[in-house]
């Protein structure tokens, strides 16, 4: 098991996860609002198997989809960090920044910061010298975000999501990157 450092940002916490972060996150899974940019909400079995996962990897490497808490505020808002995706995409091998919060968090700005610090982590600490994000066509709210931390979209990059089948609306995905040099360029 490798050491987890958490990451502070102006208002919030990057930190391991908690046996406590199992419900809000079974909540923020099970929201449809939430949700809306997947192919469904998650029962709360396959929420705690998908937290078990971020927290195997995290203690594998020492970094993964933090817990997000709100300083002297919520305990857990959701996850916010860099990952691997456990399967193939065509700019794979790669890592992605991701994130899902709850509603209640939604429209404070804690997606970009939390995002720029994991970002700040990955290009860094980590030493990587790219950075992507994806999501579905359709997400503008995350990929406002992406726009945010300065990634860039090229519709080239764009793919069919491997695990959402043939004709599902959702199977489409936008890529954005963000180079090393780019973050470290940009003031």
């Amino acid at each position: 098991m490798t050491q987890i450092i958490p990451i502070e940002t102006e208002r919030l916490l990057l930190r391991p996860w908690r046996d406590a972060d199992r419900e809000p996150f079974a909540a923020l899974n099970a929201d449809p609002e939430v949700m809306r940019h997947f192919p469904r909400p998650l029962s709360r079995e396959e929420s705690d198997t998908l937290a078990d996962r971020i927290v195997a990897r995290m203690d594998e490497r020492g970094w993964g989809s933090f817990a997000v808490e709100i300083k002297g505020g919520e305990p857990f808002i959701g996850f916010v960090g860099p990952s691997v995706p456990s399967y193939e995409i065509p700019c794979g091998p790669c890592v992605e920044i991701g994130w899902r919060l709850a509603r209640t968090a939604w429209g404070r700005g804690y997606a970009t910061e939390a995002a720029r610090a994991a970002v700040g982590l990955a290009v860094e600490r980590l030493e990587l010298r790219e950075i992507v994000s994806f999501t579905v066509v359709a997400n503008s709210r995350s990929r406002a975000v992406m726009e945010r931390l300065g990634m860039t979209h090229d519709p080239a990059d764009d793919f069919d999501h491997p695990l959402i089948e043939a004709g599902h609306p959702m199977r489409r995905h936008v890529l954005y990157r963000l180079s090393a040099s780019a973050w470290a360029s940009r003031g």
